[in-house]
């Protein structure tokens, strides 16, 4: 008997840019006492069917884009003999579904971190149940990956988690409603633990895989102050406490390693979170910019995002204080016009940004934009064969719509065209050229340009066409250009980096007085670098 887990997806490339964590923080819930499992990561290569034997546990994340890809992987290996066991957003949110299309013997809802390990020994004894719930488990609940069982030469970024869950509320994002608006934040001590492993077998980029890692706003602090909640705001200053105390740690790192994140605009109004990161190493984030005129911001409730020349100039802050920007651009809003598409690649170029995504509207599971489109739809159906166009993700890819909800004034197709314009736009290369002085060196800004247009390659996909032809010459080229673009981005590995030796007293982060009362805590700790040649 083998547990298995395994990543699904359509598209293989040998290559993946960032370790898919969940995949590896299941390794380490999963009982000793049923042996490492194995692991697949699809991005990489598809399962073989022949390694599922029967009485073997399948272990199966999806998200509603690899939704299909897994309920086929499931099926597969419950024709085998297998035990099927889902988990994952997707499965969170529709949990019937993977009874009726991918043959599920039991679900995991919500944290897998200890309903997984829960799951498997149950399945081991006979009384396996068709729903665990995991629910929102506590920061100091969460677990640290199984690294050791990585393919060390098949990922260019690792991934650790230091914080689950978001204050905001915007009305195209599931991660409020499903990980919760309260910030779970885990112990820094663990984290920069799990990075310096990380650091011993090689990896110097890391993905601090978070939904939010500026979780305290001054504006939060100042509401809270204005309210005279000082239960809400001792909360908050802790919590900022903590990140302040991160990135400390982060900052006493080998100064070789480099961080990246995922924050929201209203970091670039606090120069001191800023100025921390940059000493940290964290070299950029993903900001969610959606839109770049008023009105479009409105309508994904974001308000709280600048537009026009002050977004410009909020965005070029953050270059400012040495923080990049992957800006995360949203098209097919109803406010959009024609113009809107050369006014958000014009934005972009003009604030620096140093990479950038372009999205068509989505209404993803869990989110107030389906919540509501599913009720329009419930008046007047559209069907996609015999598919809900509600269940999109149902829909075999090659005749699955390019976009879902209707636009005002402008048709799918035309919105999709518009779209793949701004993206060769954006990433030509001479644009890529010029964005690439960022970088210290000639064999850094040659990575910069490969890593460009292999995220061009694997992300922008309203340019691949339906022909099966030109879609496997397209992967051909982006696997080819993984390739290369990993071997940019090895590092010597540092077996002698020594973990932190962290004093009794910050081993219990409750037991700390919150900033505001006393000041950023400065925690005891030491590394022992050996000195790189």
């Amino acid at each position: 008997m083998s547990v298995h887990l395994v990543n699904p997806s359509d598209n293989s490339f040998g290559t993946a840019v960032i370790t898919p964590r969940w995949l590896f923080v299941l390794a380490a819930a999963t009982p000793r006492t049923a042996g490492d499992p194995i692991l697949v990561d699809e991005s990489l290569e598809q399962i073989v069917p022949e390694s599922i034997s029967p009485g073997d546990i399948v272990g199966i994340s999806v998200h509603t884009g690899n939704a299909l890809r897994g309920y086929q992987v499931g099926r597969m290996a419950s024709a085998r003999g297998a035990i099927v066991i889902y988990g994952g957003i997707h499965a969170t949110l529709f949990p019937e579904e993977t009874f009726e299309r991918g043959a599920a013997n039991a679900v995991v809802k919500g944290d897998g971190d200890i309903a997984w390990g829960k799951a498997v020994t149950d399945a081991l004894a006979g009384r396996l149940n068709r729903i665990y719930e995991g629910g929102r488990i506590e920061g100091t609940q969460f677990l640290a990956a199984r690294w050791d069982l990585m393919p060390r030469d098949k990922y260019m970024w690792a991934s650790v988690q230091t914080i689950r869950g978001c204050p905001k509320h915007c009305s195209f994002c599931s991660v409020w409603r499903t990980d919760g608006q309260q910030p779970r934040q885990r112990a820094f001590q663990s984290v920069i633990d799990e990075i310096v492993d990380l650091r011993r077998i090689g990896f110097r980029f890391i993905a601090l895989a978070d939904d939010n890692f500026y979780p305290v706003s001054h504006n939060d602090i100042r509401l809270a102050k204005q309210q005279g909640n000082l239960a809400k705001l001792e909360e908050l200053s802790a919590i900022r406490a903590e990140r302040f105390a991160l990135m400390a740690e982060l900052a006493k790192l080998p100064k070789d390693m480099v961080f990246f994140t995922q924050i929201t605009m209203e970091a670039g109004e606090d120069p001191e979170y800023l100025d921390a990161m940059r000493k940290a190493n964290i070299k950029g984030a993903l900001v969610g910019v959606e839109a770049v005129t008023p009105e479009g911001l409105k309508a994904v409730y974001k308000e709280f995002n600048y537009s026009g020349e002050a977004l410009a100039r909020q965005l070029q802050t953050f270059k400012k204080h040495g923080v990049h920007v992957l800006g995360s651009f949203i098209f097919g809003l109803p406010t959009d016009k024609p113009a809107t598409f050369d006014a958000t690649v014009e934005m972009a170029l003009k604030a620096g940004v140093t990479f950038a995504q372009f999205v068509m509207m989505t209404p993803f599971p869990g989110t107030v934009d389906f919540i509501r489109w599913e009720k329009e739809q419930d008046l007047a159906p559209t069907l996609v064969g015999d598919v809900p166009i509600t269940r999109y993700w149902l829909i075999p890819t090659a005749t699955r719509p390019k976009m879902f909800t209707p636009h005002p004034s402008m048709s799918s197709s035309e919105i999709s065209e518009r779209t793949q314009k701004v993206w060769d736009r954006f990433y030509n290369w001479s644009a890529i050229w010029q964005r690439s002085a960022c970088t210290p060196n000639l064999r850094a800004r040659v990575a910069f340009m490969f890593l460009s247009k292999l995220y061009r390659q694997m992300y922008a996909g309203t340019g691949i066409s339906t022909d099966s032809a030109r879609r496997k010459k397209s992967k051909r080229w982006a696997r080819w250009t993984a390739s290369q673009c990993r071997k940019l981005f090895q590092a010597r590995p540092m077996p002698e980096l020594q973990s932190p030796v962290w004093e009794l007293a910050f081993a219990q982060p409750n037991l700390r007085r919150p900033a505001f009362l006393t000041g950023p805590p400065e925690p005891v700790a030491h590394f022992n670098v050996l000195p790189e040649n």
